[in-house]
Order: C-alpha cells, then sequence, then structure tokens
C-alpha cells in the first residue's frame, strides 16, 4: 500500500497533500502560521484533525512530539551523526534509519521492515512516496514520517 505526500509550494506555511495509490486526496496537513516551535496539524478529507506534530523548543536538536487527541504518543529526536540521520524514536517501539543524504528512510518493528520513505526528486515541492507492508500501519506511519521531515526542515546540525 503506498501514500503519496506532496509540499504545497505556495502557501504561507508548511502545507502537504496526501494521497492514496489512485491518487485520491486522503488527508492534508498545515502548519500553524504564528506559535512557538513548528506545529503541524494532521486531518483527514472531512477537516477532522487526527493528529499533531509540535516542536519541543529549548532543545539542542530538533525534537517533536506526536499527539493524537491532545495526548502524547511518541517522540522524535534528532541525534548528532556526521554521516546518516539518526533518530531517537520512542514511537510504537519503532526504529528509523535513513541515508547519508536523509532522503529515503526504512522503519522498523523490530527486525521487520514496515515502512519505505523515499523522497522523489525532481519534483515541484517536496514529495515523498511512503510504501506500507501492513495498510494498518498506514495512519500512525504518517504522523511519524512527518515528524522527521520536520526535524529535517529544523535541522541544526
Amino acid at each position: 500500500m503506498r501514500l503519496l505526500i506532496k509540499q504545497r509550494v505556495f502557501s504561507w506555511t508548511d502545507t502537504y497533500d496526501i494521497y492514496d495509490e489512485s491518487g485520491k486526496a486522503k488527508y492534508f496537513v498545515k502548519a500553524e502560521l504564528l506559535s512557538l516551535g513548528h506545529r503541524l496539524h494532521v486531518y483527514d478529507t472531512f477537516g477532522q484533525e487526527i493528529g499533531l506534530i509540535k516542536e519541543k523548543i529549548m532543545t539542542f536538536l530538533p525534537a517533536f512530539e506526536v499527539e493524537i487527541n491532545g495526548e502524547t504518543v511518541g517522540r522524535i529526536q534528532k541525534k548528532f551523526t556526521l554521516l546518516r540521520p539518526r533518530y531517537e524514536v520512542n514511537f510504537q517501539g519503532w526504529t528509523v534509519e535513513g541515508d547519508m543524504l536523509g532522503w529515503n528512510y526504512n522503519v522498523y518493528s523490530g527486525e521487520e521492515c514496515i515502512l519505505h520513505i523515499s523522497k522523489q526528486l525532481l519534483q515541484w515541492g517536496d514529495t515523498y512516496v511512503l510504501e506500507f507492508l501492513n495498510p494498518q500501519d498506514e495512519w500512525m506511519g504518517l504522523l511519524l514520517v512527518l515528524a522527521i521531515d520536520a526535524a529535517n526542515c529544523s535541522d541544526t546540525n
């Protein structure tokens, strides 16, 4: 199963549209314009908020918490590394590994790769393809990928 995340280029804030394999809109993401730290709201096609990714301020490296219905369900913290982007992930028991340029990631549950994320090059705006092994991981996997993207965009490393 696949999802496609496309960043809207002409927007005052980070705004993304998420499509399913057939090209049908499934979710959208909108950042708050004026907030202390980066905050991304994730909505379904009916306009109901399904999650919030918010930056933890006053940290040396980017750190983001994922909230659902006001409860923190996970945290992503970028680790200091020289070659490959690495993250300390406290989220569903998953681990994340990426390539040197930070454009391709694998998400693991134990030893099993449950999600592969790749960035499409030469696109108008950031475009990511999410390939899920199991459709039930879609929603939480989407929130994780958005938090990782936010950590990369807030890169102080």
